[in-house]
């Protein structure tokens, strides 16, 4: 798990936060869950963003976390992919 989360696999990084919350590692967790929110991990985000409601992130870090969880969704959008998905959509539909 360690290792996946060091190669930048944003569900290992959500993982390993859970796991350091459970052990009650609390901002070692926060770090894991603003890595992975930075890689676009969404349940990273939503975490996130609960924990800030009970001052356990800064409003630095959470905001921080914001702007890169946005850059890395609009990253992962572009043409090509939106194209595939309407075609994926299309032939799914077709399957039936």
């Amino acid at each position: 798990l360690e290792e996946a989360a060091i190669g930048g696999h944003p569900e290992a990084r959500y993982s390993l936060g859970s796991r350091e919350w459970k052990n009650d590692l609390i901002e070692r967790s926060m770090k894991h869950y603003i890595i992975g929110a930075n890689l676009g991990h969404d349940n990273s985000i939503k975490v996130l963003k609960e924990c800030y409601k009970w001052r356990d992130v800064t409003k630095a870090d959470f905001a921080g976390a914001l702007r890169g969880h946005q850059a890395a969704v609009d990253a992962r959008k572009s043409p090509q992919r939106e194209a595939a998905a309407i075609f994926q959509a299309t032939q799914a539909g077709n399957a039936r």
